[in-house]
């Protein structure tokens, strides 16, 4: 019988579900032909009976014959090894498949996995990113474990976007898409998630918010009472009776209180440092004594340029679990333990969560309710945290009377302003600026910007977007809310001197919602440039007012978003109020509460005296505000 008799033959056997007839036809053609055809249709057919290696043998042979794309039958062979667990083959033909085709998923794959079964991960800075690429689930799904944890790789955005497609019921890769896209502007992506999930929420289905981080939540979500539901955080819940079997064990008190400061941003050129370390030093050592319990990488205290050394007593608790980390802050005998971290990234807040001090405090690093974190208090002040907020959160409200915000007069730059031709500024127009980082610059944002640029053709907008796709994602984002190519410049990120140079070259600075600018903010009024904000719903939203109100200029918190738009307008048109404004700014800087942090200090050490003397009372913690001291009729520097 002809060749191609006997190989139709083969295939109808074969197309029929007679494989073993299939089989014994093609094993009389291959020995006779070097044609392709019946050694690929062999290879199907073992995988049809059931013979995954010896299909691997057969397109390992195909791969042989095919002068053309062998790549094709290489690729099919090496999977079938790696799934049949013969490992060392998988991993021969991936690397000849990887010198064929460099960028290929599936070598990237084999080769990855089976060096990281070995405990090595020789091949994944080289190969991870290639594996995005593929449209394979386990391609995706191992891309997600190499490369999910660094944000500032572009790659998750594509990954996600693939993943979303494949598992639409997933929230927690719904809410990573959400994430990614914020980091690289993708507003496409945010928009329509986002109305997606209002949609739900209307309808009370909430659920896709515990697959959530606070943090990224507060990006978007001005909603207090939905703010509460984003609990993807790496916390346990404690138990219900934790706080109070904490406050029942045996303390000893002393003369001094005793705070304990727990974070890993310990080192000066971090921005809350840039906040706390003039605090940090004014602290009355008669009466307090103040310990730094600090988880910073040795990579970061390498950065410090000298100033945490005047710090005080640091307890280095980095390189301990958990449990090590409790018995060094009790044998401290701690009367005040603060977390300055929250949900903020690599916190250690779960050792909030034992019996570690007398009184737990949440300040500083994140700003609403730390969800499954067990402290006695939050810091605020009574514009980040009203009355209305109150039933919002576990812990009872402590509120200083100016702002719940410190800042370091001391040490913060203020170098000689920049000119605007050095960044490419026009000297004859209205600049505003917006130096938050990108993943503010919420849909809801970019539409008030636009707002009021369309409102003002002739002013133009200054902001720092880092990355070719969020720059590119954002320009078109401007285009289709009517913005023009002349009114935005982009801004790189830059050194912290550099940046507070280059600052001052802007006339207003634009808030962002409906998380606000915070360091950026108080950045910003320290370098001279007043910020426009409006009225918000939740503690990341307000924290502009409060600055705004320390700083002694709440004329720039409008009402609400038309009334942002009309007051930036309003500046623009009328010729000398922005000059006005940055010379009330400028007498302000060091007479105002915002940076006096001697200040600041005395009504600090004031809330922890009270929350302290309710402890050693063995009283529960109650609401209290801060009474405010007497104003400074002289300048504090």
């Amino acid at each position: 019988m002809p060749f191609n008799d006997n190989l139709a033959k083969a295939r109808a056997a074969f197309d029929a579900g007679d494989y073993n007839d299939a089989l014994t036809a093609l094993n009389g053609l291959i020995a006779t032909s070097p044609d392709l055809a019946p050694v690929l249709l062999l290879a199907e057919t073992l995988l049809k009976l059931g013979l995954p290696t010896a299909a691997a043998e057969t397109f390992e042979h195909a791969a042989r014959r095919d002068d053309h794309a062998p790549e094709i039958h290489l690729r099919r062979a090496a999977r079938l090894y790696f799934d049949a667990g013969e490992t060392d083959k998988a991993a021969a033909l991936a690397l000849d498949l990887r010198g064929r085709v460099q960028d290929d998923p599936e070598a990237a794959y084999i080769l990855i996995s089976v060096t990281r079964r070995l405990g090595r991960d020789t091949f994944v800075e080289a190969m991870k990113n290639d594996l995005v690429a593929s449209d394979d689930p386990a391609h995706l799904a191992l891309a997600a474990q190499l490369i999910s944890s660094d944000a500032r790789n572009e790659n998750n955005l594509i990954l996600y976007k693939k993943l979303r497609r494949l598992h639409p019921d997933d929230a927690h890769i719904r809410m990573s898409l959400l994430a990614y896209a914020r980091e690289f502007c993708d507003f496409e992506v945010l928009e329509a998630e986002e109305a997606a999930l209002r949609l739900e929420f209307s309808e009370g289905q909430t659920a896709a918010l515990a697959a959530e981080t606070p943090h990224y939540n507060l990006m978007w979500l001005g909603d207090e009472a939905l703010n509460r539901l984003a609990s993807n955080v790496p916390v346990a819940p404690p138990p219900g009776d934790a706080a109070a079997r904490r406050r029942a064990m045996p303390h000893r008190w002393g003369d001094k209180i005793r705070i304990g400061y727990l974070s890993n941003d310990l080192w000066d050129d971090h921005a809350t440092m840039r906040l706390f370390q003039s605090v940090l030093t004014a602290h009355d050592p008669d009466r307090f004594e103040v310990t730094l319990f600090c988880y910073t990488q040795d990579r970061f205290i390498a950065f410090d340029g000298g100033n945490r050394q005047s710090w005080g007593r640091i307890v280095r608790i980095g390189a301990m679990d958990d449990a090590e980390a409790i018995q060094a802050i009790r044998a401290c005998n701690i009367d005040i333990l603060v977390d300055l971290k929250g949900h903020t990234s690599h916190t250690r807040s779960q050792l909030m969560n034992q019996p570690v001090a007398p009184v737990h405090v949440q300040w500083l690093g994140f700003p609403g309710s730390c969800v499954h974190v067990g402290c006695d208090y939050v810091i605020g002040d009574p514009f980040v945290l009203p009355d209305s907020s109150k039933p919002h959160y576990h812990e009872t409200f402590c509120r200083l009377p100016e702002t719940y915000q410190p800042n370091d007069p001391l040490h913060r730059a203020l170098p000689t302003p920049a000119s605007r031709r050095a960044y490419g500024l026009p000297t004859d127009r209205f600049v505003f600026c917006a130096f938050n980082s990108q993943r503010k610059n919420s849909p809801e944002t970019m539409a008030h910007w636009a707002a009021v640029l369309r409102a003002n053709p002739d002013a133009m907008l200054w902001l720092m977007v880092n990355g070719n796709t969020a720059r590119q994602n954002t320009a078109d984002q401007f285009r289709r809310l009517g913005v023009k190519s002349h009114q935005f410049l982009f801004a790189p990120k830059m050194a912290y001197a550099a940046h507070m140079a280059r600052a001052q070259a802007a006339d207003l600075g634009l808030d962002s919602f409906p998380y606000n600018g915070h360091t950026t903010t108080s950045d910003m009024l320290w370098a001279g440039v007043p910020v426009v904000t409006f009225k918000g719903s939740n503690f990341a939203s307000r924290v502009s007012e409060s600055l705004l109100n320390a700083v002694g200029l709440p004329d720039l918190v409008a009402n609400n978003a038309d009334d942002f738009v009309a007051l930036c307008t309003a500046i623009v048109n009328e010729p000398g109020r922005i000059t006005a404004i940055r010379e009330k700014l400028a007498y302000n800087r060091f007479r105002a509460p915002l940076f006096d942090a001697e200040r600041f200090c005395r009504h600090l050490e004031t809330a922890f005296a009270t929350m302290a003397e309710r402890a050693r009372q063995g009283l529960a913690p109650e609401p209290f505000d801060v009474p405010r001291l007497s104003p400074r009729l002289e300048p504090f520097l």
